[in-house]
């Protein structure tokens, strides 16, 4: 029996989820969190094998969720189950540790299958997405133009975005406008709403 948790901040979602893995004879969902700052606790608890995990959750997101397990708990293996199918969070998702990556949309026998090959130690990922992100390429931002587009796209002042990254608004200015060149956009807006789009942030 594989034992699962199932990670998504919609409660319909994970009922559905859940509904439709139980009907698998050879899996069991043990834990279900709406949060992502509750999957290690719940993973290790539930000795969990595979976390099936969103990306957008409150507390930690799916992909730091991911690296967590994988640095603390290399033995439950995380299959990230998500709406945002975008080239950048399977490159990002993948990086930190993830077995695999599927859209929700997945037919419930191939997700069914997916958590199978993952559990096995084999890395699965949505086909589309892959030929996709292989066009789209990598994220061409550091970590701090990210920080600084991350902070920008709550939206706010320089001073703002300065004193919530803790850097001068000369060095805020200068961080905007290398993302701004590196995405090819006019404004910081833009340029946080590329990246956002390309799942860079």
């Amino acid at each position: 029996m594989i034992r699962l948790l199932l990670a998504d901040d919609q409660a319909l979602v994970r009922g559905a989820l859940a509904a439709l893995l139980d009907l698998e004879a050879d899996l069991e969902v043990v834990t279900q969190v709406g949060r992502g700052d509750e999957v290690l606790a719940a993973a290790r608890d539930h000795a969990v094998d595979v976390a099936l995990l969103d990306v957008e959750m409150p507390g930690l997101d799916g992909i730091t969720v991911a690296a967590e397990l994988h640095r603390r708990l290399p033995t439950c293996r995380s299959l990230i189950v998500t709406t945002f199918g975008r080239p950048g969070y399977l490159r990002r998702a993948l990086d930190a540790g993830a077995s695999g990556f599927v859209v929700k949309d997945t037919p419930a026998e191939e997700l069914a299958d997916a958590v199978r090959r993952v559990h096995r130690g084999l890395r699965v990922v949505d086909p589309d997405l892959a030929v996709e992100s292989l066009t789209v390429g990598s994220s061409p931002l550091t970590e701090r133009e990210r920080d600084v587009l991350v902070a920008a796209a709550r939206g706010g002042t320089v001073a703002d975005i300065a004193g919530a990254t803790f850097l001068s608004e000369g060095t805020v200015r200068n961080y905007l406008s290398a993302a701004m060149g590196k995405t090819g956009a006019r404004t910081r807006a833009e340029a946080a709403r590329i990246a956002q789009d390309n799942g860079w942030l």
